[in-house]
């Protein structure tokens, strides 16, 4: 299983952090040109307004596994540090109640992938667009539904993990390469 785990994270950083990275900052430079267009010359793209709104999301949609491999995301973790401070066995309270909420949000993820795969079919089927009518809408549905199924893999990952630990068994842990995690 760590094996893979790092194959998992191999292309996470390789793959999914890099497109990520590359559609944010082609929508940031699409928007400072556009500014400069709009204030400088008066004309703007009519498309321009979506091309940033909708690829800014997807590059978003996309890093949401690699956020959740390395605790970058917002959670509520009052609980499990209250637990961690009042002794050994609430701290093992709370480690379950930590893996209890990963399972219920790795579901989650999973029901939503499952019921949005015929949102995207439609979107396909019915040529849905965006406002501006520059781009197809599916692309877009599927990016947020790829995001998803992605943070559920590495949930599983974690879930495994967890139990392993758990176990008393030792886990991989996430280099701390940001400093704060």
């Amino acid at each position: 299983m760590e094996k893979a785990y790092a194959v998992w994270r191999g292309f996470q950083d390789r793959v999914i952090a890099q497109a990520a990275a590359i559609l944010l900052l082609g929508c940031t430079l699409l928007a400072l040109v556009e500014v400069g267009r709009r204030y400088i010359f008066g004309h703007s793209f009519e498309w321009q307004q979506d091309a940033v709104t909708f690829f800014m999301l997807s590059g978003v949609y996309l890093y949401f596994s690699v956020a959740q491999r390395k605790r970058a995301h917002l959670s509520v973790t009052v609980i499990p540090e209250i637990l961690a401070v009042a002794g050994p066995r609430a701290k093992f309270v709370g480690e379950i109640y930590k893996l209890v909420a990963l399972v219920f949000s790795m579901l989650f993820m999973i029901a939503v992938v499952y019921w949005g795969i015929p949102e995207v079919e439609d979107a396909v089927k019915y040529s849905s667009r965006t406002e501006s009518l520059g781009f197809p809408m599916w692309p877009f549905l599927l990016a947020l539904l790829v995001g998803f199924a992605f943070m559920a893999v590495t949930q599983a990952f974690q879930i495994w993990f967890g139990i392993q630990k758990l176990r008393g068994r030792p886990v991989p842990e996430e280099p701390d390469d940001e400093g704060g995690h």
